[in-house]
């Protein structure tokens, strides 16, 4: 991974009297790089990198959304309590630390992608990189906004101007000026231009796929406001097919880990934790919806640990799992290892333990992430992918919009395919044939007997594709807005947001006194103040 380069700025005095030939040597902090004399191209591996860091790891998602909606499941007792925040919904002693996070990330990046703009903006030959960060600012601010409500927009980054407590934005205009800036930034990208330098994802400056990117991301922006606004949604639906959106799963949009040079996958971080690596289990809600269709892919994330205590404990261990399709089983959410009436022992239908004696392993039998695919410290960091733009545009057709002549089924079969593809970028152990993901799309075809029922295949898919690359709060993102799989809320004592399933993260607690009549102004547009079950705008 290349690093990136932290541009500190020309620091400039103004002297009180006259002028001299040597002003501006005498005025120069020698200590600083003029922007003349960086390349500004490296703060775009910057913004990517926070982006990614903010919605993967311990930075938020994994600790909340995996839960949430119901992608894993934990027993959360002992050392990996901070995991009852997304099981459980009850707070661990970090809370409200983790919940904060993608915030502060979220604005690194766009701050990051800002400084290109400020640097290059009125240079011609910097057309494209402009616009991809441009690209990467819209996509950071979005995360930001789906993650909290209002959020500072019109006003944000500014700070150098001296504007150091911006107005947060109504989450309505925010939608509307991301919309505006992606349409304007992507009819600008130019391959006769230089390309983007530093780029992490798999694109290295294509511009070509930049655009394809920045398009299906206004695709995703615009399926967020069907319950909102669905003039606007089907507006730029239907600009981001015309513009060309994702066009094969080698354009899906990731970043890889870098561990040898201290950049690594923090999902793969997490998982290979001691305490994670034990108790993190693939939800039952997840694996019973893909064993249903006899999903290919159960075999390739999933499986039980080796038998006994110790062996399912060590994540140095080397002994293999077993991923049989027949014996994998999810866990269901919202049980512990505690002795109560929430033991995960009394549950419906729990198997048993593996091993015996002191070193039976109460929760051995049911699937935990596959070693052998989920614990690279390496692996790729899913951002967008082929697969999502696809249903995305097969649940436009569904509803009647002007995306292009293929057809809703047509787009489906597209996404499913791609889906299990897309697992081949974890490695050869994730790798699913094309000839096999399109025979299971093929027995697998949408359904069009009616609307709903198309609408509910669609984002069910959906659900599942982006849960199982591991990009959790864009699966939690679209459950809220299409209301699809239909999730049962664990309602655990002590819980957070009332037994239902949350619908936001809370403000980072410096914000109130940060930000104060920001801050104030934003939790008067939330249905119940700065709360985990506040609907935001578009959430209906």
């Amino acid at each position: 991974m290349k690093r990136s380069f932290l541009y500190t700025g020309l620091v400039v005095s103004a002297l009180v009297t006259g002028c001299t030939k040597d002003f501006e040597e005498i005025n120069t902090d020698p200590t600083q790089v003029a922007p003349s004399n960086f390349n500004s191209d490296y703060f775009l591996s910057g913004s990517q990198y926070n982006y990614i860091n903010g919605i993967t790891g311990y930075n938020g998602a994994i600790l909340f959304q995996s839960g949430w909606v119901q992608t894993f499941a934990s027993t959360t007792s002992g050392a990996a309590n901070y995991y009852s925040n997304m099981d459980k919904y009850v707070s661990s002693g970090n809370t409200n630390d983790y919940a904060g996070r993608g915030f502060d990330l979220g604005y690194k990046s766009a701050r990051l992608s800002q400084e290109i703009i400020k640097n290059y903006g009125s240079n011609a030959d910097k057309v494209n990189i402009v616009s991809a960060a441009t690209v990467m600012k819209v996509l950071a601010l979005h995360y930001v906004t789906d993650l909290y409500g209002d959020i500072p927009y019109s006003q944000s980054l500014q700070a150098a101007t001296g504007v150091t407590r911006p107005a947060y934005d109504k989450q309505q205009d925010v939608y509307n000026s991301m919309l505006s800036d992606l349409d304007a930034a992507l009819s600008k990208f130019d391959a006769s231009k230089a390309k983007p330098g530093a780029d992490l994802f798999p694109y290295a400056g294509d511009v070509g796929k930049w655009k394809r990117f920045g398009y299906s991301l206004m695709l995703r922006i615009a399926m967020r406001l069907t319950k909102a606004d669905l003039a606007t949604a089907q507006k730029y639906a239907e600009k981001a097919a015309a513009g060309g959106t994702l066009a094969s799963v080698s354009e899906d949009a990731y970043i890889k880990g870098d561990n040898t040079n201290g950049y690594r996958s923090e999902n793969s971080r997490s998982l290979t934790t001691a305490a994670d690596f034990y108790q993190v289990k693939w939800s039952k809600t997840l694996i019973d919806y893909l064993k249903a269709t006899t999903d290919p892919r159960v075999s390739i994330i999933a499986e039980l640990p080796p038998a006994g205590l110790s062996a399912a404990s060590d994540p140095t261990s080397t002994a293999a799992g077993d991923n049989t399709f027949a014996k994998q089983l999810g866990l269901p959410n919202g049980w512990d290892l505690n002795g109560g009436s929430t033991d995960i022992s009394k549950a419906p239908g729990y198997p048993g333990a593996s091993g015996s004696g002191t070193n039976a392993d109460p929760i051995g039998l049911y699937s935990r992430p596959r070693t052998a695919v989920y614990d690279d410290l390496n692996s790729p960091q899913f951002v967008l992918t082929y697969a999502e733009s696809e249903l995305l545009l097969a649940e436009a057709k569904v509803r009647g919009w002007n995306v292009g002549a293929t057809t809703a089924a047509a787009h489906y079969a597209n996404g499913v395919s791609a889906a299990l593809q897309s697992l081949s970028a974890f490695g050869s152990a994730a790798t699913i044939s094309a000839t096999t993901a399109n025979a299971y799309a093929a027995a697998n075809p949408l359904n069009v007997t009616t609307m709903a029922a198309s609408l509910k295949q669609i984002n069910e898919q959906y659900w599942a594709t982006t849960g199982i690359l591991l990009n959790f709060v864009e699966a939690w993102n679209n459950w809220k807005r299409s209301g699809y799989p239909v999730l049962t809320a664990v309602n655990y004592a002590g819980n957070f947001s009332g037994g239902v399933i949350p619908r936001r993260q809370v403000y980072p607690t410096t914000e109130p006194s940060g930000n104060p009549a920001g801050y104030k102004s934003a939790v008067s547009n939330l249905t119940a103040g700065d709360n985990w079950n506040s609907k935001m705008w578009w959430d209906k």
